[in-house]
């Protein structure tokens, strides 16, 4: 019995179609052989994007040669000064880790930066208030006033890298419950400290960098000091959180005593967020009386005007009959 299809594949149709499809196909290729095609715009595009990367790895290693030559010479002026020597350095680094700023090279700058602050006040004082006397002031008195200013001076770079430590601690505070449930996690998996400080570091990076970056360079001290405890305080140094030195104690405490980890760290991730409440709620109550002097300054006045305006105007129109 004589199918379909081989009805179909021995019908002229088919046949003259597959002829077609053929013949279409050899042109195609031939067409295709004879065209010459001209590399000349990829090549061109491909040098383009490559002098391109050259020309961007040339700047970065310039940038990077430039700032290097900058702190070696405020190095040289810093160490020509001998400001670097002193048992107040210790702080001095302790501070500046605290304000995110973990290289050696910082300490220089700052220094460097209250010379500069120093210098720059005192000499833009004596300009105004002596030489070019943009207020008449007796010697002594614009003197005085220069003082001051280098005082301020000197001053300035203290007071950013206080702000900015105060700040942190902000950022650093709101995101340490979310790291204990993490941390919380990873120690019910039966992650040790050392890997569940990596982890909860690379995954709340995203959210909380700073946090991310204490409790990652945490992990690598673990890694690496010989005293785990040591690497723990460091945490607690850099981090004057009293969550964080709660949770250095409770790590402290677990691996001295071999309580479980993932029960104590629950417990203190629960006294977390009931602070974190608590503070909530006393900022809600204080409120009202954070409201009251901009209520009175502000808001009070346009109301006495609308309500008293209209029959202050009458009480005039009448008095002007």
């Amino acid at each position: 019995m004589i199918s379909k299809l081989d009805v179909l594949f021995h019908s002229p149709d088919f046949l003259a179609g597959l002829c077609g499809l053929a013949a279409f196909v050899v042109v195609m290729l031939i067409w295709t052989a004879f065209i010459d095609n001209d590399p000349l715009p990829t090549r061109l595009k491909s040098i383009s994007q490559r002098r391109d990367e050259f020309d961007l790895e040339r700047r970065k290693k310039n940038t990077r040669r430039a700032n290097l030559q900058k702190v070696g010479l405020m190095k040289q002026v810093v160490g020509w000064l001998k400001l670097s020597q002193g048992k107040s350095l210790d702080d001095l680094r302790l501070k500046l880790r605290r304000a995110g700023f973990h290289s050696r090279d910082t300490m220089f700058v700052f220094l460097f930066a209250k010379l500069a602050g120093l210098a720059g006040v005192a000499a833009t004082c004596v300009f105004f208030f002596i030489i070019v006397e943009i207020v008449k002031l007796p010697a002594g008195v614009g003197l005085l006033i220069s003082v001051f200013g280098a005082l301020i001076g000197w001053m300035l770079p203290d007071v950013f890298i206080k702000n900015l430590s105060q700040k942190r601690e902000g950022i650093l505070r709101k995101g340490m419950p979310d790291a204990l449930d993490l941390m919380v996690i990873c120690a019910e998996a039966g992650l040790g400290l050392d890997a569940a400080f990596d982890r909860v570091s690379r995954e709340i990076a995203p959210t909380a960098p700073e946090l991310a970056e204490e409790i990652a360079l945490t992990g690598v001290e673990l890694n690496f000091l010989p005293d785990r405890h040591k690497a723990l305080h460091g945490l607690a140094e850099r981090v004057p959180l009293p969550p964080v030195i709660a949770l250095v104690n409770t790590l402290i405490q677990t691996e001295k005593y071999g309580t479980p980890l993932a029960q104590s760290l629950r417990v203190l991730s629960a006294e977390m967020r009931e602070d974190r409440m608590m503070k909530a709620e006393e900022k809600a109550a204080a409120l009202p009386a954070v409201l009251t002097v901009p209520m009175i300054l502000f808001i009070l006045p346009p109301l006495f005007v609308v309500l008293i305006g209209p029959a202050a105007l009458k009480v005039s129109a009448a008095m002007a009959k």
